[in-house]
């Protein structure tokens, strides 16, 4: 069973079942029945045209629905003679389905939640485990996105910024239960920039490829966080950095710079250092000059003191640092960082434990107590 391939039909056979005249919510429930159909014919008796089996099982399962509902009797008059059989649709709505899946109206789980099940094909119980949550609490989750986005017409126009930070919030994710979210979000980014020539498309792939690069040497055997400079740079995925630098290349050669590509320029020059004594600080801290012009965000700026203190010494990135509020994520981390390397072992260890207290998951806890510890050691020698 190619679960590749039913995954990356089953927007287009959505969009086909919405075009008949389906609400959302009842043509994507009628696709997943026909995915499960699938799973359960195929091995034995694969079509030959797998998109035109899935739309004519997708729009049986859909018609038997709307027949067994006395509520939805009008639609049935509508709907009640099936299409004859023959070629599938020329019309491809993929692009349409991204922007109603981040409809300005969904919260950012919400979207999350829809763009995975209509886009990306996976079902409720893969998206609750995949999100550590009971598969009833997701189901609700997706059902109440399903009936926000039901009367938002196709011809609507989308928020192409929109879609892309819900894809990197899916990307962000990482991996947890059976499904691997960052590989998802790739696929799903990749699919977008077929359908949509946009350099921040681009420059969110590009991003992705890069990060995704470095993910073997991420955590050592025993599943503790190593920070980018201790990694083992030739665990990194050479092929993918390649393939994200030149996606990248091509997006910035359009000039119309937007932030997915200055952090994937960021990420490139991180990549393309043989050591992490190599590394181009100097430019990195330009990049993020211009990432903050791009967004007012308050991590950028706290990654810039990050690259500050490298580029130009730890008082400078303390003296960066001092402009950031102090109650942001990771703050009290970088600032313990920026210490210890200025020798400041007292206060870097004092941080460090505050950090550890401030973590949100179990690995980072680890690791920065484990530094707050190895200071203290030093110290009392």
């Amino acid at each position: 069973m190619d679960e590749a391939l039913l995954r990356s039909l089953t927007p287009s056979v959505l969009t086909v079942l919405v075009r008949r005249g389906a609400d959302f919510a009842a043509a994507e429930d009628a696709v997943q029945d026909a995915l499960v159909e699938a799973v359960r014919v195929w091995p034995a008796d694969p079509p030959r045209d797998a998109k035109g089996w899935l739309i004519t099982v997708a729009w049986r399962k859909f018609l038997d629905q709307a027949r067994a509902d006395s509520a939805r009797r009008r639609r049935e008059d509508r709907v009640d003679e099936e299409p004859a059989p023959g070629p599938t649709p020329a019309v491809d709505d993929t692009l349409q389905l991204y922007f109603l899946c981040a409809h300005p109206s969904l919260t950012p789980s919400s979207a999350v939640a829809l763009t995975l099940r209509a886009v990306g094909g996976l079902t409720t119980r893969q998206i609750a485990e995949a999100y550590l949550v009971p598969e009833t609490t997701m189901a609700q989750r997706i059902s109440r996105a399903k009936r926000t986005v039901s009367g938002v017409r196709f011809e609507q126009p989308g928020d192409v910024a929109t879609v892309l930070r819900v894809l990197y919030l899916v990307f962000n994710e990482g991996y947890s239960g059976d499904i691997d979210l960052a590989a998802e979000a790739i696929r799903l980014t990749r699919q977008l920039a077929a359908h949509i020539d946009h350099p921040e498309v681009a420059g969110l792939l590009a991003l992705m490829l890069l990060h995704h690069a470095r993910r073997a040497a991420r955590t050592a055997p025993d599943g503790s966080l190593v920070p980018l400079a201790e990694q083992d740079r030739g665990r990194w995925d050479t092929a993918s950095i390649a393939e994200g630098v030149g996606i990248l290349q091509a997006a910035l050669a359009r000039d119309r710079l937007g932030e997915f590509q200055a952090q994937a320029a960021i990420a490139a020059l991180h990549a393309d250092a043989p050591t992490a004594g190599e590394t181009d600080w100097v430019q990195i801290v330009e990049w993020y000059d211009e990432l903050a012009r791009l967004t007012d965000n308050p991590v950028v700026r706290l990654n810039r003191a990050v690259a500050v203190g490298e580029a130009d010494g730890p008082r400078a990135g303390l003296a960066a640092l001092a402009a950031v509020d102090a109650s942001l994520p990771r703050h009290a981390a970088v600032a313990a960082y920026l210490h210890e390397r200025d020798g400041d072992l007292t206060t870097a260890a004092l941080l460090y434990a505050e950090a550890a207290r401030k973590a949100t998951n179990l690995a980072e806890r680890d690791h920065l107590t484990l530094r707050a510890a190895r200071l203290n050691s030093r110290r009392c020698r």
